[in-house]
């Protein structure tokens, strides 16, 4: 019985260790530039910007999100989509640093939506108004704006979304 308790334990414990290095692992941007933000939201307070590359330390994970730890120890929520398990090594001179994404382009990649059907589309609608969508997207809300807006309307939006 001592025996079958000490093989337990054992076995505890180095279960408990390669959870913590699993929890640990190192992933890089694959975008132009991410947001670690406060709590896991795209409404969540930006902390530091990451760029294309960067390497962070996998702290947590929760519904899409992952908590990391940049190389400068700052700690933060960035989508999960934004983060690689590859090495990313850029070198001087080197055109993978203009082929990265932004996370909108991203996000809406993941939508089906990209220059190509936007092209297509335009092609095939061309009584199509664009001059309204092209302002709108030329938009820029800052954090606090976005916030201010859903304090205004007591909107709480909850973690993970």
């Amino acid at each position: 019985m001592r025996r079958l308790r000490r093989y337990g334990l054992v076995l505890a414990f180095a279960l408990a260790a390669v959870a913590a290095i699993a929890a640990t692992r190192p992933l890089s941007v694959q975008v132009r530039e991410g947001m670690l933000r406060e709590r896991p939201s795209f409404l969540g307070k930006v902390t530091v910007p990451v760029a294309y590359g960067d390497r962070l330390t996998v702290l947590d994970e929760s519904a899409g999100w992952t908590r990391v730890r940049s190389e400068k120890g700052v700690e933060g929520w960035i989508h999960t989509s934004a983060l690689t398990e590859k090495r990313v090594v850029l070198k001087a001179g080197d055109a993978d640093a203009a082929a990265g994404a932004s996370g909108e382009e991203l996000a809406l990649a993941g939508k089906g939506f990209n220059a190509e059907v936007e092209q297509v589309f335009r092609a095939d609608n061309p009584e199509a108004q664009y001059a309204w969508v092209d302002r709108m997207a030329a938009m820029v809300v800052s954090a606090d704006e976005a916030a201010a807006f859903l304090a205004a309307g007591d909107v709480a939006p909850k973690g993970g979304e």
